[in-house]
């Protein structure tokens, strides 16, 4: 399986930082064509290192409520129900799981009310701590370092290594740490379209 390398690192980085970059600027940047870089984001795209393009709104510079960061302890059977919750919710900017189970998430609230809107939001009677702070700026400014090419085994789980192997079935591609897991899967997903 194919790795990361410099120059995909360097287009990934290229594209944080502006993501309707033109692909002729950034094969300037990196030393390739045009149609070499197209190439190379596609197969980001298809490995799923590169989700979507999408818009970064500064919503400082819209008058649209109270920016607050909001840190709930919840009960540990919540936690994902409540981060679904919110991560489905127009006011939530960013949603983060801690190690200890707490969520930390940015929001701006409409009318100033935290306490009013995470009660209709979210189950309330999960929540056993929570803490607001006013936020005054913020900034997202996502890096990669020496990132490395590592999704999960599309069969049992283990991050996939560059001894791996990827397989396109049905027009989408999918990740395996072995060739065991691929032939397990393969078969799994030939015996469902068999109808078997």
């Amino acid at each position: 399986m194919p790795d990361l390398d410099d120059i995909d690192r360097t287009i990934l980085r290229l594209l944080v930082e502006d993501g309707r970059r033109p692909y002729s600027d950034i094969a300037a940047a990196v030393d390739l064509s045009p149609p070499a870089v197209s190439d190379r984001v596609s197969r980001l795209q298809e490995w799923g290192v590169v989700r979507r393009f999408t818009a970064d709104v500064d919503r400082s510079r819209l008058r649209d409520g109270v920016s607050v960061l909001v840190t709930l302890d919840l009960a540990p059977n919540t936690v994902e129900t409540t981060r679904a919750a919110l991560v489905g919710d127009e006011a939530v900017e960013h949603v983060f799981t801690t190690a200890e189970g707490s969520l930390v998430a940015s929001l701006r609230i409409p009318d100033g009310d935290v306490r009013g809107y995470l009660e209709e939001t979210i189950d309330y009677d999960a929540v056993r701590d929570l803490a607001v702070s006013l936020l005054t700026a913020t900034s997202w400014s996502p890096g990669l370092g020496a990132a490395e090419f590592a999704p999960e085994c599309a069969e049992c789980g283990n991050t996939v290594t560059a001894e791996g192997e990827t397989l396109t079935l049905g027009g989408e591609s999918y990740h395996f740490c072995c060739s065991s897991c691929a032939g397990r899967f393969e078969e799994r997903y030939e015996e469902l379209e068999s109808g078997v």
